[in-house]
């Protein structure tokens, strides 16, 4: 059965303005949309590494005791609530088996594709057609 929302805990958690620690979330799947739009954005066209930042605050639905969930707050989160934000959404959005992945290859080159996956937001090397 395929789950829409992914229930998660930061390890660390966002810390709120009265000094309480906000760690309990929701994150869906993502959509079409939610990775098309954001090239958009003017703050991902200056710096390819917001779209990381955008992404994150449209799928993250839920975030106790803070609403709503905007590119700032995501903003907000230290590095290693970020990674694993990063992390979950790799995970639930990938319908791929991991064994398939490491032997794709690029059909004109050969070229190993798995070894170009990175992480979410970052720069992946396009295998060039020749």
């Amino acid at each position: 059965m395929l789950q829409l929302e992914h229930d998660f805990t930061l390890p660390v958690g966002l810390l709120g303005e009265d000094g309480a620690l906000h760690r309990e979330g929701t994150m869906r799947l993502a959509t079409a949309a939610d990775e098309i739009l954001p090239l958009q954005d003017p703050r991902v066209q200056r710096n390819a590494a917001y779209l990381t930042i955008i992404l994150l605050s449209r799928v993250v639905t839920r975030l106790d005791g803070v609403e709503p969930v905007t590119p700032r707050t995501i903003e907000s989160l230290f590095a290693a609530d970020l990674a694993h934000l990063q992390d979950l959404y790799n995970a639930i959005n990938d319908v791929e088996d991991p064994a398939d992945r490491d032997h794709a290859a690029c059909p004109s080159c050969g070229e190993d594709l798995a070894a170009g996956r990175e992480r979410l937001g970052e720069s992946v090397p396009i295998p060039s057609i020749a």
